[in-house]
C-alpha cells in the first residue's frame, strides 16, 4: 500500500471511529459504570471485534454474509438481540454510585467488558458490508493482500483505541458529578434506550 493511499485510509478511519454508533454507546456506558481504567477494557474488545470483521472480509466470508440472505439474517438478528439485551440490562442496572472492587471480581469484570466489546463489533453485518464497500478502494492488487489487510486492521485499531478512549474518559468524568440515585438511574435508562435504539437501527439495515 502506497503512503498516499494509506494516508487517505487513515483519514477515513478517523471518520469511521468518530461517527456515533453502538461502539461509542458501549464505550460511554462502560465509562459511566466502571470508570476509565476498567471501562477502557471494553475498547480492547471493540478493537478485537474490528479485527474479526477485517479477517472475515479478508478471507472472503464477508462476501458470503453480504450475499447470502440466510447468513446475513442470522448474523444481523444475533447482533440486534445482543444490543437489545445490553439495553435491557443497562436499563435495569441498580442506581448506585460506582464503587472500587478488588481481587478476582475486577479480573472477571475486565474479561466480561472485553467480551462485550468484541460482541458489539463482531456480530454486526453492517460493519461487514461497510468494510466490503470501503476497503477494496484502498487495496493494490499487485501487492500482498495479507500485508495490506494487516495495515488496514492496525490503522482501524489505532484510531478506535484513541477515539473510544475519549468517549470512555468523557463518560467517566461525567460519572464523578453524579451523586443521587435518581441521576444514575436516569443515565442508566438513557444508555439502555440508546442500546435498544442501536439494535433497532441494525434491524432496519438491509443489504444493498
Amino acid at each position: 500500500m502506497e503512503l498516499t493511499t494509506w494516508l487517505a485510509f487513515f483519514a477515513a478511519s478517523w471518520a469511521i471511529s468518530i461517527s456515533p454508533g453502538a461502539g461509542a454507546v458501549a464505550a460511554m456506558s462502560a465509562g459511566l459504570n466502571h470508570g476509565f481504567a476498567r471501562g477502557y477494557f471494553l475498547t480492547l474488545g471493540l478493537v478485537l471485534g474490528i479485527w474479526t470483521q477485517v479477517l472475515v472480509v479478508g478471507l472472503g466470508l464477508g462476501a458470503l454474509i453480504a450475499t447470502s440472505s440466510i447468513g446475513f439474517a442470522v448474523v444481523k438478528w444475533l447482533g440486534v438481540a445482543y444490543l437489545v439485551w445490553l439495553g435491557i440490562k443497562q436499563w435495569r442496572a441498580p442506581a448506585v454510585p460506582m464503587v472500587a472492587e478488588t481481587g478476582e471480581a475486577v479480573l472477571t469484570s475486565r474479561r466480561s467488558l472485553v467480551l462485550r466489546g468484541w460482541m458489539v463489533n463482531a456480530v454486526n453485518p453492517k460493519g461487514t458490508v461497510f468494510l466490503l464497500a470501503v476497503v477494496p478502494q484502498f487495496l493494490d492488487l499487485s501487492q500482498s493482500l495479507t500485508t495490506q489487510y494487516a495495515v488496514i486492521a492496525a490503522t482501524l485499531g489505532f484510531t478506535d483505541l484513541v477515539v473510544m478512549a475519549g468517549y470512555t474518559a468523557l463518560a467517566s468524568k461525567v460519572l464523578r458529578l453524579l451523586k443521587s440515585p435518581g441521576q444514575i438511574r436516569a443515565l442508566n435508562r438513557t444508555f439502555g434506550g440508546l442500546f435498544v435504539a442501536a439494535g433497532g437501527l441494525l434491524a432496519l439495515f438491509k443489504r444493498t
